[in-house]
């Protein structure tokens, strides 16, 4: 359990690891195609990783006081 403060700084936390989500997604797409698929696939891979992590965070803050 969390303690009451914390909430907020989880929640940025989460809008935070959403926008690296984005970021590494702009940049997967960017290698697709390209001699440098492999890469792209890895990014991918993370892509899913940090989604994960961020609705596990999500579902810590609303379950937080």
């Amino acid at each position: 359990m969390t303690t009451p403060a914390a909430g907020p700084e989880l929640s940025s936390l989460a809008t935070a690891l959403e926008e690296l989500t984005r970021r590494v997604v702009a940049i997967a797409e960017d290698c697709r195609g390209t001699k440098r698929e492999d890469t792209a696939a890895d990014l991918f891979a993370v892509e899913g990783l940090l989604d994960a992590a961020r609705r596990r965070l999500q579902k810590v803050v609303a379950a937080s006081p």
